[in-house]
């Protein structure tokens, strides 16, 4: 289950809590959605990976992904101080950045 190269590097990013690598996989104009909750730019992306995902202690464990398009829908396991659980995301990438890291509402 390869996965595109910049969604392996933000996904190991989060695993070595490591929040310059994590914004560095995405596109300047690059978007997080979260649920309905939407933060835009590196600076969006940062303040979610410091609230929600590096910031909470996040590890990410990728079970499924497929990938049609730009977009790669990963279904994956998530442990934090915030949420513990499965979850998925759809994962559009445009020029070897991500664009749009979207966790759909379950």
């Amino acid at each position: 289950m390869p996965l595109p190269s910049v969604l392996q590097a933000a996904i190991d990013a989060i695993n070595a809590a490591d929040t310059d690598a994590f914004v560095a996989a995405f596109a300047a104009n690059g978007v997080i959605n979260d649920w309905g909750r939407v933060l835009r730019g590196h600076e969006g992306v940062r303040s979610w990976a410091r609230s929600d995902a590096i910031g909470a202690g996040a590890k990410m464990t990728v079970v499924e992904a497929t990938t049609t398009g730009n977009t790669t829908h990963i279904v994956f396991d998530w442990k934090s101080r915030v949420f513990n659980g499965r979850s998925q995301a759809y994962v559009t990438i445009v020029d070897g950045l991500i664009t749009e890291f979207r966790i759909p509402a379950n």
